[in-house]
């Protein structure tokens, strides 16, 4: 008996055939080059309303929830992570505009897939310890001027707009905004230039280290939260935690998922000793702990995403989401490798891109020990001095 609706079953089920016939091809012929997710594939992700799922009908998206948001992201990750990654560029950031006309068009260009943002909030000196920022905006009349490095900005030369986290005010949490930098895809603004991060890993989106030099934004493009207020934006970064957390968690089980599958089929086909190695019990049983794990990780994500969509303070179970599926990924994707023996230590089948795709989930949006750390605080009700989320901020 499934837990989900029929409408949530249908929009999974689009998701999971997309990625089959039209996705996964594409992935396994483009990872192995490092090569970006092409505009080919990011226009259907248009076309199938993916960058509006959490943007309400009025403005020309899905209307759809965070359960929605993550069975469509696990699809997506089955198939290529980054693919899974780039809904996130929109899917209502444009929200945070002040200006409601503005705020009107720019959800509207989301849900369609026009505008796609970069984040740009960590730097060299400033990943886990966000608070640590020290890009500095300056007001200068109507503008303000920045200058700073940010680090681990993927897709920030192919955006439309890169959301940049700066530092208006001396302090720590106080004295933060959000900018909106708007930009020709293709080419950074006067101000900016970029270098690309060589990875291991989570190919599909190039990642950018910038250098900002006197770069003017102007004064109407700072972001504000659900207040209007500006000189928020540590807060406004730590809302969009609890989105990306249960977002990550879902793409884990993708690339878990996708990971189990091709263990399972190479199972069934490799004979050895004269037979399939499924029939040998000791491959039996791993694959038997593979699938469970799997299911108990999309459990735990979409009970957080329940909650999200109820309301419900849920963010020590995002971060348990975050940390049990991001761990889960990278044992299961690292046991498929074994299944497939020496084979799965080659780049000609694609679990080995499963393996290091799901080994940077239990780094980035907060790594796992920040994750154990604000699920201990919730169960201690302790407060750590210096913490980003502490027990104040709940």
């Amino acid at each position: 008996m499934s837990l989900l609706t029929s409408a949530q079953e249908q929009i999974r089920d689009e998701a999971r055939a997309f990625t089959a016939a039209e996705l996964l091809p594409v992935a396994n012929e483009l990872d192995p080059q490092h090569a970006d997710i092409p505009w080919s594939i990011v226009d259907r992700i248009a076309e199938l309303g993916y960058f509006g799922i959490m943007i309400d009908r009025e403005h020309g998206g899905l209307g759809l929830g965070m359960t929605e948001y993550c069975l469509v992201t696990e699809e997506l990750a089955r198939g290529w992570m980054s693919a899974a990654s780039i809904i996130a560029r929109a899917n209502g950031t444009g929200s945070l505009v002040a200006d409601p006309a503005r705020r009107a068009d720019i959800l509207r260009r989301q849900a369609a897939g026009t505008f796609i943002s970069a984040a740009a909030f960590s730097e060299p000196e400033a990943g886990s310890d966000v608070a640590a920022v020290s890009c500095r905006a300056e007001r200068r009349g109507s503008t303000y001027v920045l200058n700073g490095e940010k680090r681990w900005c993927g897709w920030a030369l192919a955006a439309d707009a890169i959301v940049v986290l700066a530092r208006t005010a001396p302090g720590r949490r106080e004295g933060l905004d959000v900018f909106l930098v708007e930009k020709e895809r293709g080419s950074f603004p006067e101000g900016i230039t970029g270098t690309p991060i060589p990875k291991i890993g989570y190919h599909g989106i190039t990642s950018w280290a910038l250098t900002i030099t006197d770069l003017e934004v102007p004064a109407e493009n700072v972001l504000v939260g659900p207040d209007g207020a500006t000189g928020n934006g540590f807060g406004m970064f730590g809302t969009l935690l609890d989105w990306g957390r249960l977002h990550t968690a879902a793409r884990a089980v993708g690339a878990a998922r996708g990971a189990l599958e091709d263990a399972t089929a190479y199972a069934q086909q490799r004979v050895q000793f004269g037979r399939p190695i499924s029939s040998f019990q000791a491959v039996k049983f791993r694959l038997a702990d593979m699938a469970t794990q799997v299911a108990a990780a999309r459990a735990l994500y979409l009970d957080a995403a329940a909650k999200f969509d109820a309301g419900v303070d849920c963010k020590q179970d995002c971060s348990m989401a975050k940390l049990f599926a991001s761990e889960m990924a990278e044992r299961v994707a690292s046991s498929a490798m074994q299944v497939l023996g020496g084979n799965g230590y080659t780049t000609e089948h694609a679990v080995e891109r499963h393996w290091r795709d799901a080994r940077l989930t239990q780094i980035f949006e907060g790594t796992s020990e920040i994750q154990r750390s604000i699920i201990a605080q919730h169960l201690l009700g302790a407060t750590t001095p210096g913490h980003p989320e502490r027990k104040d901020r709940r």
